[in-house]
């Protein structure tokens, strides 16, 4: 196995010794598909009680890495399910843990319960750095069984980041050190509907022992309303005619109070959570409340702003995206940052969600010299009877009017599970294995990979794979997995 691919989390993998060979079964069931497969019909035992997984000679590792030493023992209990000591695997640089997530697949059993394996050479790497998921834990609380069960299955399809949309306008379940209060009174309930900072860190960590990042979004200037329970003054009051009507739309971006709370919230983010990318949201915010009020009216007319308010709110964006700056951490903000505003960081990634409209936002973007990152097509919160992963399946990240240079700069995408209806009991069966098609999108050759029909054999046994694994991902066929889901 080669990897050749680029992942920039502050606490990564250790590097080991790349392997050009390996015994494996046929790849009927291998899911994301590797770059490049050569397989051979020898079959040979594999006994339980004799493999271990080892560190190459050449392997930086060799004084031992506890992130891989914990990924072989884990492993180990997925590819021999009846047993439960093993040690290593030689594997290769950043994205090593995710071999052993394809090793695990090829290893497989007969009728009497012995194992077998094929002689495979796999030369293998991501076709995107950044393969993201997004949960959102605002409109639907997550417990943290449910958050820690979905990154062990975004490390199985090869997944590398963790888009967490922990706030939003119904509840604030991120408990701040610095602003308690906006737990407090935010969150569905201050003691049973919230992430402790020891909750957090333990996400954080069970990400990184996993190969992936935990990006957080803290979306601001709409998406608000239960910051403004436990922070006063915050949000913009409404007015009916020249009165207030006890109403709050978005944050207020003319006061200095606001830019001050918003530092010291970035401050205590850039300390909880490690990664150096930050998503700021900027999405979706209404002018119907800013139009309103008198004092945002006087301001815009002091700012030169006029009547166009897509003006305020890019002052307010440029404000929180140079505060993120000066905390050395990177912004990614939704597209319509971009639509509303040109004078953005040049570093600033760019995220897209509008889905009729994705490629030509795509040429635009890149156009301007900016990273993106796309989402829009594989919202999977939204579902229909039947295959509908071929949908996301039939995606072409880079299919859009630009240069090859320009298609570059798009460095991956993310699948999107928003919350309005999903909670823990249905979280899994409408992520996965839906969520694998974007996953081998994003990981694999595209050439390769561009017929559904001959996908579905490799994704119906994956499915059952995920089952095995604890995983509840829905059917995809009329018939059944030969290690059903037990529930236990």
């Amino acid at each position: 196995m080669a990897h050749t691919g680029t992942h920039s989390q502050p606490v990564r993998a250790c590097l080991l010794l790349v392997v050009v060979s390996v015994w494996v079964q046929q790849v009927d069931g291998v899911w994301p598909l590797p770059q490049q497969l050569d397989q051979s019909a020898d079959r040979n035992s594999l006994s339980p009680q004799r493999f271990s997984f080892t560190y190459g000679r050449d392997s930086a590792a060799q004084t031992g890495c506890s992130v891989l030493d914990a990924a072989f023992k884990r492993y180990f209990s997925i590819i021999f399910p009846d047993f439960t000591k093993g040690s290593g695997l030689l594997m290769s640089e950043n994205e090593s843990i995710r071999y052993t997530s394809s090793f695990s697949q090829l290893v497989y059993q007969d009728d009497y319960g012995s194992y077998f394996i094929n002689k495979t050479e796999i030369v293998d790497f991501p076709r995107f750095a950044f393969r993201g998921l997004l949960l959102d834990t605002s409109r639907h609380y997550l417990p943290l069984h449910a958050i820690l069960k979905t990154l062990d299955a975004m490390a199985y399809s090869k997944f590398n980041v963790f888009h967490w949309h922990i706030v939003d306008d119904p509840s604030f379940p991120y408990q701040s050190r610095t602003f308690p209060d906006l737990s407090n009174k935010g969150a569905f309930h201050p003691f049973t509907h919230v992430y402790t900072q020891s909750d957090v860190m333990r996400v954080i960590e069970h990400a990184r022992m996993r190969g992936i990042r935990v990006i957080p979004e803290f979306d601001s200037p709409g998406h608000t309303q239960s910051w403004g329970k436990g922070q006063p003054n915050l949000l913009t009051p409404c007015y009916k005619g020249d009165v207030p009507s006890g109403s709050f739309g978005p944050v207020d971006p003319t006061v200095d109070t606001t830019y001050k709370f918003m530092e010291s919230l970035l401050k205590e983010v850039k300390f909880v959570f490690p990664d150096s990318y930050v998503h700021l949201g900027g999405d979706e915010v209404s002018f119907a409340c800013w139009q309103s009020n008198p004092n945002v009216r006087t301001f815009m007319e002091k700012m030169g702003f006029g009547k166009d308010f897509t003006k305020l709110e890019s002052f307010y964006m440029e404000s929180i995206m140079n505060m993120t700056a000066a905390l050395n951490r990177t912004s990614i903000v939704w597209q319509d940052v971009f639509d509303y505003h040109e004078r953005i960081p040049q570093d600033t990634v760019l995220e897209i969600w509008k889905g009729e409209t994705y490629q030509a936002e795509l040429s635009r973007m890149t156009k301007a010299g900016h990273r993106v990152l796309l989402s829009a097509p594989w919202y999977i919160n939204h579902i229909s009877y039947g295959q509908d992963w071929r949908n996301s399946y039939a995606v072409q990240p880079q299919n859009f009017s630009g240069t090859e240079e320009q298609k570059k700069l798009v460095i991956g995408g993310e699948v999107a599970m928003w919350g309005e209806y999903v909670d823990a009991t249905n979280l899994n069966p409408r992520l996965w294995p839906r969520a694998c098609a974007a996953a081998e999108r994003l990981w694999s050759d595209e050439e390769k990979t561009l017929n559904a029909d001959l996908a579905f054999p490799r994704l119906e046994k994956f499915r059952c794979e995920l089952l095995r694994r604890g995983i509840q991902a829905e059917p995809l066929f009329v018939g059944h997995c030969k290690h059903e889901y037990d529930g236990l």
